[in-house]
């Protein structure tokens, strides 16, 4: 079976784990995020420091370390997320980027760039505050 909308699982791991931390009151480490979004630790390791890198999110060593949110949950936008891993979503006519198309009509009649406009603007008009 085939899927029209894909999520990486670097993507789906820094939007369920910033949810997840900022469910938290205190510091959440790399363990509990794993486990919450069944994820190897290694990779959420690298995926959230990322998201350190941006600004998203403080990191604190130790055996009582993990990660806790630098900004208020309702002042970070799912897209935000998205795009610090990601980059940038950019919406186009082309889901191939062809300037010239071969025949007279789209055969995706612009469905492609009008799915990536519906998927950016609800990732935009959402925030982790909205999940807690």
């Amino acid at each position: 079976m085939t899927k029209i909308v894909t999520l990486t699982e670097a993507a789906s791991i820094a939007l369920h784990g910033m949810i997840v931390v900022a469910k938290n009151e205190g510091v959440t480490n790399v363990m509990q995020i794993a486990e919450i979004t069944n994820s190897s630790k290694h990779h959420v390791a690298k995926i959230f420091q990322r998201l350190v890198k941006d600004g998203f999110l403080e990191s604190h060593r130790g055996p009582s370390g993990g990660f806790a949110l630098k900004r208020h949950p309702k002042d970070i936008s799912l897209l935000e997320i998205y795009e610090s891993i990601e980059g940038k979503i950019e919406v186009t006519s082309c889901p191939h980027d062809k300037h010239i198309c071969p025949f007279d009509r789209c055969i995706m009649d612009n469905v492609t760039r009008k799915m990536t406009q519906d998927f950016r603007d609800h990732l935009k008009s959402n925030a982790l505050a909205d999940y807690l």
